[in-house]
């Protein structure tokens, strides 16, 4: 038998032959390169995060469970009754029995896309939206349509409410502090988007990963906060209040569906870590989240410091937006530069941001570009956005 040694010429699904890996994942090699600094991250201040205390934690649970706290086991129950409370101070009317622990918002999307979206139904998502919005989608192998959204307003709501009119299955929406465009819906806005879901009956996914970093203005309630009905699921995340690097998260779902997401979410891991939510659960209840204000402060410094940077450098060639909270800011040229063209000259240079274009599932913003304020000191995002300033005069 002759055995052909070559590349085998696979025949993959229409997901597996289709989903494309996040730029952002690619860019973050850079992000640890010391020659170069970075505004292309996604991660909070790293000064900020509670090491010391999630350190005692973890030995907390160690010498209090011993082997218990690393076998397979139930949901914690201590941790799902924290979470309740504190959607409950959210304005979110909410019992333990419907709060489900996931390994963060991607894979909570993941789980929700597979329960409501068969193959070839359609989707509702924001044209400039965080790719992993619409990998969630594409893995259930079903049809997007993108909404017009803009980083004034944010999303188009006629534009979602004519989509959901003609059928469509689902919807995404990102209330907060909007990854990659900063921008955060009204209350008015959510009032609407709980209403719409209810009247045409369309599952509304609430992804809020980033409420917890606001530094300026009034916390909102989330979208969920206005459902009476059941037809929206929030999908909150200890990645960005507590410590990316903890894979842990939560939604909050109709009970009666709790059966059916445990099914779903067992075809992908089964559970999330049981060390990992003893430990979070052993902080949360021990020491709340004390670190948010040293964090939210650091985090509004350094959104200070790029504001002033992109002024000085940017005040006559383009327009940004202007958060009070999160991790971003959204840079438009108002030149037809083509970042993507410019990224390896950047890059060169000794900093990395991430094209606008990334975001756009119908493609275009090729003017724009993310900028993340959280995990540079103000002195090196000075330094970021000169380098920056440099290689688009040169253009």
């Amino acid at each position: 038998m002759v055995i052909d040694t070559s590349v085998p010429a696979y025949t993959f699904s229409r997901v597996g032959g289709s989903l494309k890996r996040s730029v952002m994942r690619d860019l973050l090699k850079h992000a640890v390169d010391p020659n170069i600094l970075s505004l292309a991250g996604g991660l909070p201040a790293a000064d900020a995060l509670p090491v010391a205390e999630y350190a005692e934690c973890l030995q907390t649970v160690i010498a209090r469970d011993g082997a218990k706290a690393l076998q397979y086991a139930p949901m914690s129950a201590a941790l799902r009754e924290w979470i309740a409370g504190y959607m409950q101070q959210r304005g979110v009317a909410c019992t333990p029995d419907q709060v489900f622990i996931t390994n963060g918002n991607q894979q909570g999307l993941t789980i929700l896309a597979r329960l409501f979206l068969n193959p070839d139904d359609t989707a509702l998502i924001e044209n400039i939206v965080f790719t992993g919005v619409q990998q969630s989608v594409q893995a259930a192998d079903a049809r997007i349509i993108a909404l017009p959204t803009d980083p004034v307003h944010g999303l188009d709501l006629d534009a979602l409410e004519t989509g959901m009119k003609r059928g469509a299955k689902l919807a995404i929406v990102i209330p907060d502090f909007h990854n990659p465009l900063g921008v955060s819906l009204s209350s008015e806005s959510r009032q609407r988007i709980a209403d719409m879901a209810a009247h045409y009956g369309v599952p509304v996914i609430e992804d809020d990963a980033y409420s917890a970093l606001r530094f300026a203005g009034s916390a909102l309630a989330p979208v969920k906060a206005y459902d009476r009905a059941g037809w929206v699921f929030y999908l909150g995340s200890f990645s960005k209040m507590l410590a990316p690097g903890l894979r842990l998260g939560w939604m909050i779902v109709p009970e009666d569906l709790m059966p059916r997401i445990q099914v779903m979410r067992e075809a992908i891991d089964l559970e999330s870590s049981t060390l990992t939510q003893r430990a979070v659960a052993e902080y949360v209840t021990t020491y709340g989240l004390r670190h948010l204000p040293r964090l939210r402060t650091l985090h509004h410094e350094r959104y200070i410091a790029l504001n002033h940077a992109l002024e000085t450098h940017f005040g006559e060639r383009a327009t940004w937006t202007h958060p009070e909270g999160g991790l971003f800011m959204w840079l438009t040229l108002n030149e037809p530069i083509d970042t993507w063209a410019l990224l390896d000259r950047a890059i060169k240079a000794g900093v990395v941001y991430i094209p606008g274009n990334a975001f756009a599932i119908q493609g275009g913003a090729d003017n724009t570009m993310r900028l993340n304020f959280s995990t540079l000191p103000a002195d090196k995002i000075a330094q970021a956005v000169e380098r920056l300033a440099e290689v688009i005069k040169g253009s």
